[in-house]
């Protein structure tokens, strides 16, 4: 439970510092902070778990397998979270997370290839219902920006959960520790290439901004990605994707406290529905299906964080 409340409290604080990095004037293109973030922090771990005497060498099918997933985890996931929040502030883009759970959820039904039950079905309804009223003052104001970064986190959402999902699915043997630092690599070289493609400006960091970067490499991507990927391995999905219910309280709140940030009554409510959906899709969800891992290879230094 110790990786888990990591998870809590890092994550729930990583959208404001992603919010600072990003903001304009800031100076950091959000393809350029997301990619830098997961370039850094894969040969810091690397070189962590190898003093440890960790395995760091993946076989073919994990090269796959983390080819795969930091690809939906980095690339589409946390990448697209950069980019909208240049358009909405940073409770906000909290909450549109928030729905991450519920993706998992339906996600699991069709993996397990069983229709899923009438309160599942509910409260995603229920759920994607609260995203849309989140997102009702952008329609209304019909400004494309803002309307694009709403369907930008929401892939985000979803590209992270698919990604997780097949972590949980398809265990491997390399540590946590290890898996982050392939996930990053590849899901960094992903980012990267976007940002080519989309020729972004070299970035002219402020120090509000490099201080948001050094937080979100050390934090955010060394420690409590980390974290996740340990609670994934030994927790049930759904109680490891809990986290979608606290992020968005916590980085609401710091939002209001150091950026003086605020939401509309329709985005509240709309918070209110998005986290009525998701503890509705847990509960409706049932038993998660049990996971057989395959054995692990005692190595020295022990597995953790």
């Amino acid at each position: 439970m110790g990786h888990l409340l990591v998870v809590y409290l890092v994550w729930s604080s990583t959208y404001l510092a992603i919010r600072v990095a990003v903001r304009p004037g800031a100076g950091f293109p959000p393809f350029v902070l997301a990619a830098l973030r997961c370039l850094l922090g894969f040969p810091v771990l690397l070189l962590w778990a190898r003093a440890r005497g960790l395995r760091i060498w993946p076989t073919a099918r994990e090269f796959r397998l983390l080819a795969i997933s930091g690809v939906l985890l980095w690339t589409f996931g946390n990448a697209f979270v950069a980019v909208a929040e240049q358009r909405v502030d940073s409770a906000l883009a909290a909450i549109l997370i928030a729905s991450t759970p519920i993706w998992v959820a339906l996600l699991e039904s069709i993996v397990d290839r069983r229709f899923p039950p009438a309160f599942l079905l509910a409260s995603l309804v229920v759920g994607f219902a609260g995203t849309g009223l989140v997102g009702y003052p952008a329609l209304r104001g019909g400004v494309r920006a803002d309307v694009l970064a709403i369907v930008l986190l929401l892939i985000a959402s979803l590209s992270w959960g698919g990604g997780s999902l097949l972590q949980r699915r398809r265990p491997i043997r390399l540590d946590a520790m290890v898996s982050a630092a392939y996930q990053m690599l590849f899901g960094g070289l992903g980012v990267l290439a976007i940002s080519f493609g989309l020729r972004e400006p070299w970035p002219t960091p402020n120090l509000s901004a490099w201080l948001g970067f050094a937080f979100l490499l050390v934090f955010g991507s060394i420690i409590a990605f980390t974290s996740f990927l340990k609670a994934l391995h030994l927790l049930p999905t759904r109680l490891v994707f809990t986290y979608g219910y606290v992020n968005p309280v916590i980085a609401t709140f710091l939002g209001w406290i150091i950026l003086g940030e605020r939401i509309s009554i329709e985005s509240l409510l709309g918070a209110g529905l998005v986290l009525l959906g998701v503890a509705g899709a847990f509960r409706g969800h049932g038993r998660p299906r049990s996971v057989r891992q395959p054995p692990t290879k005692p190595s020295r230094g022990a597995s953790g964080t």
